[in-house]
């Protein structure tokens, strides 16, 4: 009998905010207890560590070099995942499950890039996406664009008129798919169903979070980690960020208080699934989109290829299908599909480019991995007419990498026309925070480094990506 399948993934939740990874001073006894009786992935890691990207791929098993969804679906730039795509909501939807979406969309071409006034009320960045062929199978729809207004949110079913809500948007997102589970899993139907839940917080911004969370660390000291500094704050991209460290303890504690509220509102799920009695027979999923530096390496938000950007955490649970304890696999944003079909025991689409590692999972196989491809594209409008009044074609530049369990080797072409190539070389073994990475001037001259390239190359080559190594 195939699973039902709980897809839960948080916006910008990185990997070392779960209390029992024991990195940061963060509360999530629901979470911890859920990691004791589930796969917890050491190595899931986010491809293009960004929103929509990570989406895409999600949806997909492809890469943003095949899917075109390479940044944010904003304003300036007309990127949204195609209707053509095939997705795992066509999938599980064809193959019989009863299908569901609650929250974050952020695959859609916002409404203001046709239409100033939409009917939708739909402002910036944000989506109604209608029925039909844009919501890849999912049936149930409960969801908005992007909208960051977590303490209160809107949101759109099958009509244009906005549903506004009074309620912190995970709380109520989880009210909503309570009611979606109690449903699907109590109406004796044969068939499974699936829900993915995408929750905003504790994407920024940070302060819209409940008291009641706060208080959990007010006051508190916080041990912040070894490579953070919070003297000029700035995203990855460019963009500044209020600065100091009275910023940046503030920043922290709503993260963490928002992560922590994130705990309680999972710990609703997991215990209603357990309570219907569904746990057999109920694949729950746990992760994200995409991690938060907070103040690592002077950075904030994402879009790097630092660890906490990159890491993204990931738990399994399938009582008696799935082992409990840590795995190794390097897991990738694209690779989340096909390993969900596999394990619904459903065929992979082949246009899929990620890897079904169901069979790992399920302990009936060992696949080889060498390295998990990352990219990152200039993707702010600023920068994408830069390149554009240079003839250049942004796609081709940004950051191109490459992640094994040791080693993340990175090209950086830089985000504007004319700036310089570097290459950088990290050891995890060695160099766990990343404080001591080698820099590279030139082309790689070591065995080792030689190798590396050769290993980024072939990504390049298998996903089509004009990137040039040879700059």
């Amino acid at each position: 009998m195939r699973p039902n399948i709980i897809y839960i993934f948080a916006d910008q939740w990185r990997k070392q905010a779960a209390g029992f990874m024991g990195e940061d001073p963060v509360i999530t006894p629901n979470i911890d207890r859920f990691a004791q009786e589930s796969l917890v992935f050491q190595h899931a890691l986010s491809c293009t560590p960004l929103c929509s990207p990570h989406r895409a791929a999600l949806m997909t098993g492809r890469y943003p070099q095949s899917t075109g969804v390479y940044t944010n679906c904003k304003n300036g730039a007309d990127v949204m995942l195609s209707p053509d795509e095939v997705c795992i909501g066509d999938v599980l939807k064809g193959a019989g499950y009863q299908t569901g979406y609650i929250g974050k969309w952020h695959l859609d071409l916002p409404e203001q890039n046709k239409c100033p006034e939409p009917e939708s009320g739909a402002r910036d960045w944000d989506a109604y996406t209608p029925p039909g062929p844009k919501r890849h199978g999912f049936d149930y729809w409960y969801s908005y664009g992007a909208y960051d207004h977590h303490l209160k949110p809107h949101y759109w079913r099958d009509t244009p008129d906005m549903i506004k809500v009074d309620q912190w948007s995970l709380e109520h997102e989880t009210d909503m798919a309570l009611d979606f589970i109690r449903t699907k899993g109590s109406d004796g139907s044969k068939d499974p169903f699936a829900l993915f839940v995408s929750w905003n917080p504790p994407h920024s911004p940070f302060e819209l979070v409940p008291d009641r969370y706060k208080e959990m660390y007010s006051g508190r000291e916080l041990s912040l980690r070894p490579n953070v500094s919070s003297e000029q704050l700035t995203a990855h991209t460019g963009e500044p960020f209020e600065s100091g460290d009275e910023a940046l303890l503030r920043y922290t504690r709503d993260y963490f208080a928002a992560v922590s509220g994130m705990d309680e509102q999972f710990g609703r799920i997991w215990q209603e699934v357990q309570k219907l009695g569904l746990s057999e027979n109920t694949l729950i999923v746990l992760s994200s989109d995409h991690g938060e530096l907070m103040g690592s390496h002077g950075l904030m938000a994402k879009h790097s290829w630092h660890e906490e950007s990159i890491g993204i955490p990931c738990l399994m649970n399938w009582k008696g299908m799935i082992r409990q304890g840590g795995t190794e696999l390097l897991f990738n944003s694209v690779d989340i599909m096909p390993t969900l079909l596999g394990l619904a025991g459903l065929p992979v689409p082949s246009a899929v480019e990620g890897l079904d590692l169901s069979g790992d999972i399920l302990g009936r196989s060992h696949t080889k991995i060498s390295s998990a491809f990352l990219s990152a594209f200039p993707g702010r409008k600023e920068a994408i007419e830069s390149y554009a009044a240079e003839g250049l074609d942004n796609r081709r530049f940004g950051w191109r990498g490459i992640r094994t369990r040791q080693y993340t080797y990175v090209v950086h072409q830089g985000y504007a026309p004319g700036d310089d190539v570097q290459r950088v070389l990290y050891d995890h073994e060695r160099d766990p925070y990343q404080l001591d990475p080698l820099i590279i001037k030139g082309l790689p001259q070591t065995e080792l480094l030689m190798a590396l390239e050769e290993e980024l190359q072939s990504w390049l080559e298998r996903t089509q990506d004009k990137f040039d190594l040879s700059r």
